[in-house]
């Protein structure tokens, strides 16, 4: 493993580099199949893409188009999102089943085609159906275009760095059996880095990821949170790191001791390889300042100097305390949009629509459950509904029946949301409903946590757009006096936002991509239970502002 991340990024570097300046197209081929995987002394088969797990890493250049053939040689349906591409008018590639595609099934293919368009940086690709993506996804790195150079010092080299987590048993029966109880289902056996737990477990010596330095260098490591349900904070033992990206978005540069980082999101980070030649742990844990249970136990990786013989042992990083609220609230408020004249935060000042959603868990009825109820969530008391077809087939052929678009704007009843614990009326309204957008409208969303059942913290994931995360706070947000705090200047720009526990976000956007696009909880487990929804945008006046065509080998319902 040595290594081998510098000389693969070289040569794929290379490989760009001879390209003629104009738009490349780069084709990958996935065969979805199974295979037997061993971790943790327990082997199991596995849905991988070319039997590698974690997936290959895909490498574009900005202005590229991308075609990316997926065939299903698994027993599961599949799909797969390209997490964080815009997808301009183009949601037949993003992948999320029965929201812009039905699934592929197996013996069948599809090819994901799109244009990569003003973003550059780090992003991923996962699974979007069931709970697949606990193996089936990968990084996507975006190169700048060329002879454009990073605002930032050019790194020696670069490595990915993709958490992830792990189950001895098969997931999708976990799942299954945790739903027919109407409970979550177990966590995790581990956390993993690069599909590798590190020498803190059982079996795991051989299954380490390690990167070799140079003393004096620079390195780039990109990280990317793929796991299904759990923060993480992530430390490098005596190294700083400098965050110069996150969501594929740079950002004004600064130190850190320890990131923070929910499912779904990216951050690159620059270390610089100052300190005496030994070996140190990377390490990552849980992050959870709520009373729910969590895999707590730490993944490790080795940071290398050249010449450090494998017998030295490496030294462990501080990591904050799993509940450490005061770090991750600091953490986020330190992450600003670049904001310089190349690379603008074009922060929308002006707002068409005001959304209030507020983030519930419940209970309902469930008479072959243990209890007799389900647990369930929400968005304004609304659990989400999947069609059993594409609603962007359904939205863009005129499909009557499959959803309605009045999802509400704000919760039906007002309540003080962050509150004592509330455990009465926990009952929830299933429904396919949807927010309809007019094109190129400016919308400033509220996402509210609430303590129904208990308060928690959510990474919101919206798709199809960035979105600039304008304010954030603990309590009830009041719409009089806090929108004077809000950052309109230079506020990260993100796809992935994370809601704090007992508290609320803010997020601006322009809905300038029309189609459906779905907003989610990147916690696979509320994702399951409903906590979801889709914006309908609609078209503009002219073709260029509206949804392209369907693909002719889009999967059949």
């Amino acid at each position: 493993m040595l290594g081998g991340s510098l000389l693969l990024f070289i040569i794929c570097f290379l490989g760009i580099v001879s390209f003629p300046v104009e738009a490349a197209l780069k084709k990958y081929q996935f065969d979805v199949q199974v295979k037997n995987v061993s971790r943790l002394c327990h082997a199991k088969p596995i849905v991988t893409v070319n039997g590698m797990f974690p997936g290959p890493t895909i490498y574009a250049r900005e202005g590229d188009r991308v075609v990316i053939n997926v065939t299903n040689h698994a027993q599961y349906n599949i799909s797969i999102h390209w997490h964080g591409l815009k997808q301009n008018r183009n949601g037949w590639a993003d992948g999320p089943a029965y929201i812009t595609q039905c699934p592929i099934k197996t013996g069948h293919s599809y090819s994901y085609d799109f244009n990569v368009t003003g973003q550059r940086g780090t992003l991923w690709w996962h699974a979007h159906i069931l709970w697949l993506r606990a193996t089936v996804y990968g990084a996507l790195v975006i190169m700048p275009k060329e002879e454009t150079p990073f605002p930032f010092p050019q790194p020696y080299a670069e490595t990915n760095v993709v958490l992830g987590e792990w189950w001895n048993s098969d997931v999708e029966v976990l799942v299954n059996q945790a739903n027919k109880l109407g409970l979550p289902p177990q966590m995790s056996d581990a956390h993993t880095i690069n599909g590798k737990p590190g020498p803190l477990f059982p079996c795991s010596e051989k299954h380490t990821f390690a990167m070799e330095v140079d003393f004096g260098k620079t390195y780039l490591l990109r990280i990317v949170n793929a796991a299904l349900n759990d923060e993480l904070f992530f430390a490098i033992a005596g190294h700083n790191m400098t965050v110069v990206e996150v969501d594929a978005v740079y950002t004004k540069p600064f130190t850190t001791q320890a990131i923070l980082i929910a499912p779904g999101q990216t951050t690159n980070v620059l270390v610089k390889a100052d300190q005496s030649p030994s070996r140190y742990f990377m390490a990552t844990r849980a992050f959870m300042d709520a009373p729910i249970p969590v895999d707590n136990k730490t993944a490790t990786a080795i940071l290398q100097y050249k010449g450090i013989p494998n017998s030295v042992l490496p030294v462990l990083p501080q990591l904050p305390a799993p509940n450490d609220t005061g770090f991750a609230l600091n953490y986020n408020k330190r992450l600003k949009s670049l904001n310089s004249p190349q690379y603008p935060a074009n922060v929308p000042l002006k707002v068409d629509r005001h959304l209030l959603y507020t983030i519930g868990l419940g209970q309902n009825l469930c008479s072959t459950c243990q209890n007799g109820t389900q647990l369930t969530a929400s968005l304004n008391n609304i659990t989400f509904v999947m069609p059993r077809i594409g609603l962007l087939q359904a939205h863009y052929h005129n499909i009557k029946g499959v959803f309605r678009t009045d999802f509400p704007d704000r919760p039906p009843v007002p309540f003080n949301y962050t509150g004592a614990p509330l455990t009465a009326n926990l009952g929830t309204s299933l429904a396919t409903r949807l927010s309809k957008v007019a094109f190129n409208s400016t919308i400033e969303l509220v996402l509210q946590d609430t303590n129904l059942l208990t308060v928690e913290s959510h990474p919101f994931h919206l798709h199809g757009y960035n979105f600039f995360v304008v304010g954030t706070g603990i309590g009830n947000f009041d719409a009089a006096k806090d929108p004077a705090t809000f950052n309109l200047v230079d506020p990260p720009e993100r796809n992935t936002v994370g809601v704090p526990t007992g508290g609320w976000s803010a997020i601006r956007f322009r809905a300038d991509n029309p189609g459906v696009w779905f907003m989610h909880c990147h916690l696979e487990l509320h994702t399951m239970w409903g906590l979801k929804m889709a914006f309908v945008v609609e078209n503009g006046e002219s073709p260029e502002e509206s949804i392209l065509p369907p693909p002719k080998d889009l999967p059949p319902c």
